[in-house]
Order: structure tokens, then C-alpha cells, then sequence
């Protein structure tokens, strides 16, 4: 039978793979046969992830993608100790909403250093010779935030529009290498972030029903985020680079 997502042997590296979204992401790209790098700052929730990967010759590793400075070694190490990439999933990320009035520019420079710097830091670094295979595709985790305003979200939102700019000018800057660079847009998917959402405003609130009324295919599941990512970090999609996927149910055309 075709497979149209086939991802035998092709050395993936997760980054944010210790829960969520990322997590979900590495164990599906298991599954249709990939060779999983993990990496997050939860050593424990990472090392636990490793156990429900499909198939071997999968690692898990430590990193802090909030520390720009160590991004350099930690990807020539991985490479050292695993070949060459074909792929990249940053899935790192900082989603706590922050009203203007307590935006403190040491907590902008802290989201901004894990959701956007280390996501650039760490494509910057992965794109220098040696450490890729041709036709390496690299994947951001994005969100719809970046597409829509919601207050208390400014900065949060702000790093994600970034993720999605710079998406837009590397890939042109790349694509002579071979590499396409994308980025996904969730919508709410029911991740820990939501479920903070629902304890702070109730299930039944006003609030979570004017969420899933615009949000009209209900709340995301991991394996919805998982599926898209899977097919863009595939040679099946060699012919799409620069966008922003919404995967939204239908969120931004309500």
C-alpha cells in the first residue's frame, strides 16, 4: 500500500518533545519509521517520552533553549552522536498570558528567548553544512495567536508572528540547500495550556463558548497538530516552504 507519509530512517530532531503537542509530534513521526533526536528542558518528561517511541535507535537529550549561548554546542553534539538531520520540529514554548501593565521587559525578553530566539538560534544552527541531509525540513509550532489579537497576549502573540516572518524570508534563503521551512498555527488544542484555560473559566463559562462557537470544529487533539506536522516534515511535501498552516478548526475564517 502507498504510504504517502514515509518517514523510514529520516533523523528527525524534536525539540519540546517532553509533553504536548511535541510529544505527540515525536511519537507519530515514530510510527512512520523515523529515527526520533528528543530534546527539552524537562529531562524527566523527555526520558519518559523515549519509552512510547515506535521502532529504536531514537536519544533523548537535555537543553534549555532560553540559554542562546549553549544552542551551538548542543546541536553540533546531537549531530556528533547521531549523523546528520533530516529534520527539525521546535515545539518549545513559553504560552502564559501577561497583561500590559505587569509586561516587564525582563519576562518579554524571556518568552521572546524561548519561543522565537531559540527557535531561530537553533535554524540558524542546524542549516550549516555538515549537519543536514538534502531535502531537510524544518517545522515551527507556531499558533493562531499570531494571526489575532486577545488581551493579555501581547507578547506571547508577538513571538509567534515572528516565528511566522522569519519563517517567510528563511526559507528563500535556504531553499538552495535543498531545506523547506514551515511553521503550524494551532488553535486551542487541548494541551495543559487549555486545561488551565477551562479551570480558570469553567467548561460551561461564557468565555469557553465563545471559544469552541468560533473554534466551530470543537477543541484540537495533539494528534490533530501531530498529522499536520508529520506531512510537512515529509519529502510529500517538498513543494510547500515559507507558510504559516492554520490547524484551527476553523478558527481564523469565523
Amino acid at each position: 500500500m502507498y504510504n504517502l507519509v514515509d518517514l523510514t530512517d529520516r533523523r528527525i530532531l524534536v525539540i519540546g518533545a517532553s509533553s504536548g503537542i511535541g510529544k505527540k509530534t515525536a511519537i507519530t513521526l515514530s510510527e512512520l519509521g523515523a529515527k526520533l533526536v528528543l530534546a527539552a528542558i524537562d529531562e524527566e518528561g523527555v526520558k519518559e517520552a523515549l519509552t512510547e517511541l515506535s521502532g529504536d535507535g531514537h536519544a533523548a537529550y537535555f537543553v534549555d533553549v532560553g540559554k542562546l549561548d549553549e544552542i551551538e554546542s548542543f546541536i553540533k553534539k546531537i549531530v556528533a552522536e547521531n549523523g546528520p538531520l533530516d529534520g527539525l520540529v521546535y515545539s518549545a514554548g513559553l504560552g502564559t498570558a501577561i497583561p500590559l501593565a505587569m509586561s516587564k521587559p525582563e519576562k518579554v525578553q524571556n518568552t521572546f528567548n524561548v519561543n522565537f530566539f531559540g527557535f531561530f538560534e537553533t535554524v540558524r544552527q542546524v542549516c550549516k553544512k555538515g549537519r543536514y541531509n538534502p531535502g531537510m525540513r524544518i517545522v515551527g509550532v507556531s499558533s493562531c495567536a499570531s494571526l489575532r489579537g486577545d488581551k493579555s497576549k501581547a507578547i506571547y502573540s508577538s513571538t509567534k508572528s515572528a516565528m511566522d516572518s522569519a519563517v517567510r524570508c528563511i526559507a528563500k534563503e535556504v531553499a538552495d540547500r535543498e531545506i523547506c521551512i514551515n511553521t503550524v498555527a494551532p488553535a486551542m488544542t487541548a494541551t495543559e495550556l487549555y486545561q488551565k484555560f477551562v479551570d480558570k473559566y469553567g467548561e460551561d463559562s461564557d468565555t469557553n463558548r465563545e471559544l469552541t462557537s468560533r473554534q466551530y470544529l470543537g477543541i484540537a487533539q495533539t494528534q490533530d497538530i501531530a498529522n499536520a506536522i508529520a506531512f510537512l516534515i515529509s519529502p510529500a511535501a517538498r513543494f510547500i516552504t515559507g507558510i504559516t498552516m492554520p490547524v484551527d478548526g476553523g478558527l481564523t475564517t469565523s
